[in-house]
């Protein structure tokens, strides 16, 4: 059949048969066939029928360029057949109406790129959307003892990452302690919430779940007076009193912290995640921040103090790039705060909040005892 000529090849065509090439799937012989398109394709070589495959089990298998390479579903996995003749392959592909069903053509690539397409806005829009939600509506289910035991965890981590040691100088604990009382009274918050001035130079303060407030040593030596410093206490309290910690820890966490939720383990990726993103890159959102900036405006006139000079200390730490300070990062900007600050302030009405010993007092709370 290799020598027939172009004559014959075009009368077997036209009569529904023609010459092709056949691997019956179990020997690596190649044979050259006649096929004949009838009630299904018949495979045959000298005379003799060697397959027979009905049209809805073909389908096209890759081939080379002017090749029609097909396989069957009910033959030999590896059983192929090749047909080089353009009007053959035309009439044999015009019967198998499932010919493409497995083949990845130009529909199915553009249904492949527009599931991909869709995965990539469904990943989008739950890190947007999904996981805040999440965190919302997890947060208040989250048991208090959890929390509490979480908080110490970070406590730890925290002294750790910062080499840093509880300040404890007398005179200055007990004004510490004078000032955070006058405003955890203030904001309506009970006597379990536990507080500190931590010996680090960064100019730093943050909340830790179950009810741990930390002042770093830098940003108090950045204080000017009491009124600053209360501000910046009264912002981290607002953070205890809306869950924030927890509410970023599940948003920042994401699976890695559900799954150490479900099954007790915060002493690992959990806890770690916590240190290493809601508190050394202090990942509140815009709207966590403002709100407590808004309930440190609030705590702060009911003192009859002024919340202005706490935009004043944050602005001097920052400048105004609004870096160095990670409880201002990524957040709104110290001239939008110091203004805000200042527009809603009120004359101040209430007394001092520490006198002028206790203020030099708790400013060096970090030195050496005496």
């Amino acid at each position: 059949m290799d020598s027939a000529t172009p004559e014959q090849l075009s009368s077997l065509t036209s009569q529904g048969s023609g010459p092709a090439i056949y691997f019956d799937g179990v020997s690596s012989r190649r044979r050259t066939v006649v096929l004949h398109l009838s009630e299904r394709l018949e495979i045959g070589e000298d005379g003799q029928a060697l397959a027979a495959w009905d049209y809805s089990d073909i389908r096209r298998v890759d081939g080379p360029a002017g090749v029609l390479r097909l396989s069957s579903l009910t033959a030999p996995a590896l059983a192929r057949l090749e047909v080089r003749d353009a009007a053959l392959a035309a009439q044999l592909v015009s019967r198998c109406a499932s010919i493409d069903d497995h083949m990845i053509g130009r529909r199915g690539v553009a249904a492949i790129v527009g599931w991909s397409l869709a995965a990539a806005a469904s990943i989008v829009a739950v890190v947007l959307f999904g996981l805040p939600l999440i965190a919302d509506r997890l947060t208040p289910l989250v048991p208090e003892a959890f929390e509490r035991r979480l908080g110490e965890v970070a406590d730890a981590q925290v002294k750790t990452m910062f080499d840093a040691k509880v300040c404890d100088n007398a005179a200055g604990q007990k004004a510490f302690v004078k000032l955070v009382t006058a405003i955890r009274e203030s904001a309506g918050l009970d006597t379990s919430v536990q507080s500190g001035v931590l010996s680090s130079p960064i100019p730093n303060a943050f909340a830790l779940p179950g009810g741990k407030v930390y002042l770093f040593n830098g940003l108090l030596a950045k204080a000017e007076n009491p009124d600053e410093v209360a501000g910046v206490l009264a912002h981290e309290l607002g953070h205890l009193k809306h869950r924030d910690s927890m509410r970023g820890l599940i948003h920042n966490g994401g699976t890695s912290f559900l799954v150490g939720l479900l099954f007790g383990d915060i002493t690992g990726s959990s806890a770690l995640i916590f240190g290493s993103r809601t508190l050394v890159t202090s990942s509140h959102s815009r709207e966590a921040e403002t709100n407590a900036d808004s309930f440190a405006i609030d705590v702060m006139h009911r003192l009859g103090r002024p919340a202005k000079p706490t935009g004043e200390l944050l602005l001097r730490v920052t400048g105004k790039e609004g870096k160095g300070l990670s409880i201002i990062s990524t957040h709104p900007l110290s001239e939008d705060r110091l203004t805000r600050m200042s527009r809603q302030d009120p004359p101040a009405s209430g007394p001092p909040l520490l006198t002028s010993e206790e203020w030099k007092a708790l400013k060096s709370i970090c030195s050496a005892k005496i």
